[in-house]
């Protein structure tokens, strides 16, 4: 009896981390690391860091995603230059 029913308590669980895994894919295990969240077509996220984000299929961004990605991309840069900039 005791084992059926923890079988069936951690059903529900165990889904939950499955989709949580799907969402969230590739979280770096390093906290140091960086790492994007990127909303694709089919409504999933996909979640990468570093060189994994060369690998991703195009075909799954939306025009809009792409578009706020451009946008990221230049406000990372500019960051990026006051964080190397020498202070004044």
């Amino acid at each position: 009896g005791e084992l059926q029913q923890r079988g069936s308590r951690t059903l529900p669980s165990s889904g939950r981390a499955r989709g949580m895994l799907l969402r969230s894919k590739s979280i770096p295990q390093d906290r140091t690391v960086p790492f994007v969240n990127i909303p694709l077509a089919d409504g999933q996220t996909l979640c990468m860091a570093g060189g994994e984000l060369r690998n991703i299929d195009v075909q799954l961004l939306n025009r809009d995603t792409v578009q706020q990605i451009h946008t990221l991309v230049n406000e990372l840069t500019v960051l990026c230059g006051k964080a190397t900039a020498k202070p004044s």
